[in-house]
């Protein structure tokens, strides 16, 4: 019982995020410090969609453990830099302190 309202705490939460990530606030934020300078939101469909990934990544996660689940997110976001040059924590780190040559580096230039 105990994982179905941890479940259901963390669709709440991907959920909260995904209407603030869509507000005039944060998508002029993505445009000023990260590298999605034509960004205009989400979709209706990609913001399901991120809810419903998220909750399959908890149950994932509840399957593996905190060991493999940390060594699938590190594995995860080390592909993601190198095939894409964007990854969560880059994501992350760009919206709360932007650095201008990694800003560049993403951009490929």
């Amino acid at each position: 019982m105990q994982q179905i309202w941890q479940l259901a705490l963390t669709i709440l939460l991907e959920a909260v995020w995904e209407i603030f990530e869509n507000t005039e606030f944060t998508i002029q934020r993505y445009r000023e410090t990260t590298a999605a300078l034509g960004y205009y939101g989400d979709s209706v469909a990609n913001s399901l969609g991120d809810v419903a990934t998220c909750g399959i990544g908890f149950i994932i996660a509840q399957r593996l453990g905190l060991r493999r689940s940390f060594l699938a997110f590190a594995v995860t976001e080390l592909l993601l830099l190198i095939w894409i040059r964007d990854s969560l924590l880059l994501e992350i780190l760009m919206l709360i302190y932007p650095i201008d040559w990694l800003k560049a580096w993403q951009m490929g230039h």
